[in-house]
């Protein structure tokens, strides 16, 4: 599972795990029956502590995002489902993006640009 934990945004490690989780399930990188791997296995990975990542988890669950089977892995829940909505979740990105690209003097061909070479970046 690809998660990208960063120990020094505002945003907290158990809120970053969550929203990643939610976007690979509505991205269908993450599909119903898929394993997530252990707390343990998560905390050891990024180097925090395992009651944060267990706080994720719980939050999924109680959110129906995923399920606990006593002895296993948790899964992704069968009703969880990709998202056609996915661009909404970039919102709140976005608009943070754009404001510091404005507070930087930034022009939107440039951002662009900058978008377009992270996203080439990135692709497998």
């Amino acid at each position: 599972m690809l998660l990208d934990i960063n120990t020094s945004s505002g945003t907290p490690l158990y809120r970053q795990i969550v929203d990643q989780v939610r976007r690979l399930v509505s991205g269908g990188q993450l599909q119903p029956g898929d394993e997530l791997p252990s707390v343990r296995e998560v905390a050891r990975r990024h180097a925090i502590n395992p009651m944060t990542v267990s706080k994720a988890y719980s939050l999924m669950e109680a959110e129906g995002l995923v399920e606990r089977q006593r002895g296993k892995p948790m899964r992704i829940c069968a009703g969880a489902v990709r998202d056609d909505n996915r661009i909404e979740q970039l919102d709140e990105l976005l608009e943070r993006l754009v404001l510091a690209a404005r507070q930087l003097d930034i022009d939107d061909a440039t951002v662009l640009e900058a978008v377009s070479r992270k996203l080439k970046g990135l692709k497998p």
